[in-house]
């Protein structure tokens, strides 16, 4: 379980599942979501819960995205600066990941 603060003063914070984050990573959820700027912001915010329902009218029945939009993203907590610390810790998760297969990528790279 993670933990990520929610608010600029830190009175606020929301706990992330390892199942929610991989149902950031199933949906490709952030991918192309933020400008050229890079700043996540109300719109950014919005924009993310609008692909969200999109998602959720074509698959309703996907019980980790309920999941994730019911615990994650239309929680009372999650404003935009809850929405950057989760990228934060995505992009940390993700990179953790890619760092656990190296190993096994190389054992497969020699066996070839």
């Amino acid at each position: 379980m993670y933990k990520i603060i929610c608010n600029m003063k830190a009175s606020r914070s929301m706990d992330i599942t390892e199942e929610q984050l991989h149902t950031i990573e199933k949906y490709s959820l952030f991918n192309e979501l933020l400008d050229s700027n890079g700043i996540v912001d109300e719109s950014v915010l919005e924009k993310l819960r609008l692909n969200v329902r999109s998602l959720l009218e074509s698959n309703s029945s996907d019980p980790d995205l309920l999941d994730f939009c019911q615990n994650v993203l239309f929680h009372d907590n999650m404003k935009c600066f809850g929405l950057h610390q989760l990228i934060l810790l995505y992009i940390d998760w993700e990179k953790k990941q890619l760092d656990a297969l190296k190993p096994i990528l190389k054992e497969d790279i020699a066996e070839e």
